[in-house]
């Protein structure tokens, strides 16, 4: 047995049968009372802001002829595959960025704490001030290509005029918005990881490269695999940056599920169309919720 694996396997064994099992006492009178007066204002305001909007929207996506005229729509075909991108690379490329970058700062020194100070910034902003800006930018004589006629002479190209380069800026922006957030996260469980591992892993050998693959990951994989999974349900329903950055433009071309329901509900007066749309993201969202639940309950994201 290797020196990794034998303080992997460290630590006195945990029984079942020991362990103390919680004491359920029953709330009687009083105490009842003052239970139920607690918890009622926040099950009132669950229920007006969470249960009884989402019952109204599936009440108004309830015919099935809704989804019949989103299929035959190519708009909507054009937005699921929008979505498709927008989620499959902004979440993948930010998740796996922000892990490589969490050990990057996991480094003791001054000056990467500044910087680390600096990273975070673009999360701080408000995304909807975040996303003005970059629409700004990306204008034809906004700042970057004002930055590209300047340093390389070259006329830079009008960015929500063609299809994929606003798809990509709008991706970029996603990225660029919410990658410390998930940084921060991956450094936390970083630095939580016992020192005594990666001294017995170097002892066997596992440095650099091989120390991430070999211990880092493996020890990180089912939060990375949580974080994914609640970035992925985030990024479904991301509304801001589509709508700010791109405006779903050129021609709705680059619309997703989220920006594609306003414009049935509010550009074309169609609010059952728009519902219907964004509703039909379910059938993917509902496993990823259940699968995300199910990791939560049984403790998988701990270190």
């Amino acid at each position: 047995m290797s020196s990794m694996q034998q303080v992997l396997t460290a630590g006195p064994p945990v029984s079942g049968k020991g362990r103390r099992q919680p004491s359920r006492r029953h709330l009687r009178g009083a105490d009842f009372r003052w239970a139920i007066a607690f918890v009622t204002p926040y099950a009132a305001v669950f229920f007006v802001f969470v249960v009884y909007p989402f019952s109204y929207a599936l009440w108004m996506a309830r015919k099935l002829s809704l989804y019949a005229d989103l299929i035959f729509d190519p708009l909507y075909l054009r937005a699921v595959v929008n979505t498709v991108l927008f989620v499959g690379i902004g979440v993948n490329v930010k998740m796996f960025l922000a892990l490589l970058l969490s050990g990057f700062f996991l480094r003791p020194r001054w000056w990467i704490k500044v910087l680390l100070a600096v990273y975070v910034l673009p999360w701080v902003i408000a995304a909807a001030q975040a996303c003005v800006s970059f629409h700004w930018m990306l204008q034809q004589e906004g700042l970057v290509n004002g930055v590209l006629s300047a340093m390389f002479g070259i006329d830079g190209p009008t960015w929500f005029n063609d299809r994929l380069l606003a798809l990509g800026s709008n991706i970029v922006v996603y990225i660029w918005k919410w990658m410390p957030f998930w940084t921060l996260i991956f450094l936390v469980a970083r630095i939580k990881i016992p020192q005594d591992i990666y001294d017995a892993a170097e002892i066997d050998g596992a440095t650099g490269a091989r120390r991430f693959v070999h211990v880092t990951f493996p020890l990180l994989a089912n939060l990375y695999l949580l974080c994914s999974l609640l970035s992925t349900l985030w990024a479904v329903g991301d509304f801001t940056t589509v709508y700010l950055v791109s405006g779903g433009g050129p021609a709705h071309s680059t619309d997703v599920l989220a920006t594609l329901g306003f414009h049935y509900a509010f550009d074309i007066a169609a609010p059952a169309l728009g519902v219907a749309a964004v509703m039909s993201a379910l059938p993917v969202l509902i496993p990823i919720v259940i699968l995300l639940m199910r990791r939560l309950q049984t403790g998988e994201a701990e270190l």
